[in-house]
């Protein structure tokens, strides 16, 4: 059932339930009752793995480029656009378990879905395998492409950690205040904290979406010159 899929990621599970977790969305986990539940929880473990391997292969592979540089090429090589693009690659929306209205709503060719599902899959094959087998996928898919030049990519949410952490003892926090909508259409709230003071809210059809409109509200706010000269 899965045999193509394993071949375009380069690795065959041993048990076959992590990954069929890792690709059951909560639409489908929520229709069905499953008693496995969705791949959320696999999704956040996925995002600390991919996160490691990235940091620790630019850490190697660009010895004289500063922390700032390698932060940005770091959230070029996991932003949801690159995460797709390689989901896409191995054609992993066309095995994600949906429920009726996602399937309906196109949601196996939404960004958004997709690359949480790849980050589920990266968690999956962690768990099934160790961390070489997550490893290898990463390489083998992620960073396949690595940036040239200075990083392309801009990360608000980057961009505001760097400029916050100037000054010391600095907590910033990013907050779910509201969603709402079906699943294949959800609406989601963030508020941006500094130091338990809001600075920043932002609306998007994902949380990752909204925190990035948090943070740019936020820079908006606290720091227009940077944020006037990094939008060109």
């Amino acid at each position: 059932m899965y045999s193509e899929l394993e071949q375009g990621l380069g690795y065959t599970f041993r048990n076959k339930s992590l990954l069929e977790n890792a690709l059951t969305h909560s639409s489908y986990a929520n229709e069905r009752r499953s008693s496995r539940g969705s791949n959320e929880r696999l999704e956040f473990l996925g995002d600390s793995v991919l996160g490691f391997v990235v940091a620790d292969y630019l850490y190697i592979a660009f010895p004289n480029r500063p922390e700032g540089d390698l932060t940005r090429i770091r959230a070029d090589l996991v932003c949801e656009r690159n995460l797709a693009k390689a989901a896409s690659s191995i054609h992993l929306g066309e095995y994600l378990l949906l429920g009726h209205g996602e399937e309906q709503g196109g949601g196996r060719r939404r960004d958004s879905i997709v690359s949480d599902a790849m980050e589920s899959v990266l968690a999956a094959a962690y768990l099934d395998g160790g961390f070489q087998a997550a490893e290898g996928i990463i390489r083998r898919l992620i960073l396949r492409e690595l940036p040239q030049g200075q990083p392309g990519n801009y990360d608000s949410k980057t961009m505001l950690q760097e400029l916050v952490q100037r000054q010391k003892n600095q907590e910033l926090r990013y907050v779910l205040t509201g969603e709402s909508g079906p699943d294949h259409n959800k609406h989601f709230t963030v508020e941006v904290r500094l130091n338990g003071q809001v600075v920043g809210c932002g609306a998007g059809k994902s949380k990752k979406k909204a925190e990035q409109a948090a943070a740019e509200a936020a820079l908006e706010r606290l720091f227009p010159q940077e944020y006037a000269a990094a939008q060109g």
